[in-house]
């Protein structure tokens, strides 16, 4: 395999091809992959007469070499050029301390922990668990893929959003609420998922990703395998019997609850230290709220949290705050926190304003001579429009309760 840039296709090559075929009678490569340009900010080409060049060592002192490494990298696509700014490079200083923050906080997890729970890794009970280890086997087999068909750049995207968007960000925020109890459970989790990530992570992101491993094997030696380093470690392969599922789609709903009273909040303009009702209409039984009522409490700042079966009685859609959640509803009774008359008022101009926007699209729909005019790609524009305005249509009458 040879990998170059796509501007030296016929004077690199080529060239060697045809020197290949022409002293050994054989192809020297069967693959090629072609990397894009790097420009500046402004995507013009990179050259010392236009004094846009930056000093790779400089920039190595500012931002670090994994950073570096992760902005000329992530979500590349192969022979696509890409505007190397300061952005790009703070964002991947920025994922680095992530990385750094977060497994310190895993090590300092097993001070006290029995580090015959750790290994073998044990298979998760709690929700929380199979669900983080469920994603992890889900993006091994995502971001393995990627790498095999050559989409390097995104195989790190999807490991960058795995471990800053669902592992750092959520599960070691509901490990936490956990292990303040004194349940020590979620730690062969925490450090079992953090170790196969760092794996995975490591051809992107060596440094950083094999200082953490070290500190990881410090405290838990059987982690190695008895590999001294990350490099010759075994790349994670996903295990099919791990991935639950159910405890994906839950912990989604799950999310998407604490993400809905939290922007709620900021919405009435709740004061931080003030906690909210919560009343939760799931699209099911109910069971995976009832078991994450304590998650839900804490991280969305809502006491009390109930959980409302279908046949239970709702309150008056006047004194509360709808969200929809597709099949799911939450209500935050507003007593005490807004003025129920103004709360209703901005809701009927949410609704007029939605209302003449679906009319509006239903009559431009409805005109034969538009649809016989307009092209295909611009008739299906507006149609999506008009659903995605029926849908809100439907969430604010919802709200006002029919």
């Amino acid at each position: 395999m040879l990998e170059t840039g796509y501007d030296i296709l016929f004077f690199r090559v080529a060239r060697m091809i045809m020197m290949g075929l022409e002293n050994t009678g054989e192809v020297p490569f069967k693959t090629v992959y072609l990397h894009g340009l790097i420009r500046d900010a402004s995507r013009q080409k990179m050259s010392k007469t236009r004094g846009n060049v930056i000093d790779p060592l400089d920039t190595i002192d500012e931002y670090g070499t994994d950073a570096l490494r992760m902005a000329m990298t992530i979500s590349t696509t192969p022979g696509n050029d890409i505007a190397l700014s300061p952005s790009r490079m703070e964002a991947g200083r920025n994922f680095a301390n992530k990385l750094w923050n977060g497994a310190r906080f895993v090590v300092r997890s097993l001070d006290g922990a029995d580090q015959s729970s750790v290994m073998p890794w044990p298979r998760p009970v709690h929700r929380e668990d199979r669900w983080i280890v469920s994603r992890l086997q889900q993006v091994t087999a995502t971001a393995t893929q990627m790498l095999e068909d050559f989409q390097l750049g995104q195989a790190e995207q999807v490991l960058r959003d795995f471990l800053w968007d669902e592992f750092f960000d959520w599960y070691i925020e509901l490990a936490k609420i956990r292990l303040r109890s004194g349940d020590l459970t979620p730690v062969p989790h925490l450090v079992g998922v953090l170790e196969s990530s760092m794996r995975l992570l490591h051809p992107f992101m060596p440094f950083v990703t094999e200082e953490i491993w070290q500190n990881l094997i410090g405290r838990v030696p059987a982690l190695a395998a008895g590999r001294v380093s990350l490099m010759i470690s075994p790349y994670p392969t996903p295990d099919a019997a791990m991935i639950d599922e159910a405890a994906e789609r839950e912990m989604r709903d799950v999310i998407e609850v604490i993400r809905a009273v939290r922007n709620a909040r900021v919405d009435l303009k709740v004061v931080g230290s003030r906690t909210m009702e919560a009343m939760i209409v799931p699209s099911g039984s109910g069971e995976a709220f009832m078991g994450e009522v304590e998650a839900i409490r804490m991280l969305a700042r809502a006491d009390p949290v109930i959980v409302l079966s279908v046949g239970d009685a709702r309150p008056d859609p006047a004194t509360v705050k709808t969200v929809v959640l597709g099949g799911m509803t939450v209500m935050l009774p507003l007593a005490g926190l807004v003025d129920g008359v103004a709360e209703q008022s901005r809701l009927r101009a949410e609704l007029d304003e939605v209302s003449a926007r679906a009319q509006s699209l239903t009559g431009r729909l409805g005109n034969e001579a538009f649809r016989s005019r307009a092209p295909a790609a611009v008739i299906e524009k507006e149609e999506e429009r008009l659903a995605e305005a029926t849908a809100r249509l439907e969430q604010e009458l919802a709200k006002l309760g029919g």
